[in-house]
């Protein structure tokens, strides 16, 4: 079963169930799904496609908790950190610190990346393997950590 079939039984389900968080997240992700296959121009969404909406729609989930938390409104956090919550039940689980400096390394071996100035080619290389594994700005500082101490 693919992802995305998963979670249209997960939207029937939570609509049978009367779970209306549920619903609503996964009502949002559908509509993700759709404007991206049709920027893309995609006849059908992949895995990978799917984790890539999710692990955005995560994101944005988690900046959203960042700023209510920072403007006091306790209502929303609660609201955002559900959504979150169902969200990454579709995810991948996130690397650990070991896996992900294993694979940055096995990167910069591929590229042959020298030092900082080549975070670049790192990037391209490594951001694929990783998507929705980690988080991009984790990525990064793995990445520009390990080329500065070359």
């Amino acid at each position: 079963m693919s992802l995305l079939e998963r979670i249209n039984d997960d939207l029937v389900k939570a609509l049978k169930g009367g779970d209306k968080a549920a619903a609503l997240t996964l009502r949002g992700l559908k509509s993700d799904f759709k404007y991206y296959q049709i920027d893309k121009k995609l006849e059908s969404l992949t895995d990978q496609d799917v984790i890539a909406v999710m692990t955005t729609a995560a994101k944005k989930r988690r900046d959203s908790i960042e700023q209510f938390q920072t403007g006091g409104r306790a209502d929303l956090v609660a609201k955002e950190t559900r959504e979150l919550e169902i969200i990454l039940q579709y995810l991948p689980p996130p690397l650990t610190a070991e896996e992900l400096e294993a694979a940055v390394k096995e990167a910069i071996a591929e590229t042959g990346a020298a030092g900082p100035g080549d975070m670049g080619k790192v990037m391209k290389v490594i951001v694929p393997k990783l998507q929705g594994k980690a988080d991009g700005k984790v990525i990064k500082d793995a990445v520009m950590r390990l080329l500065t101490a070359r």
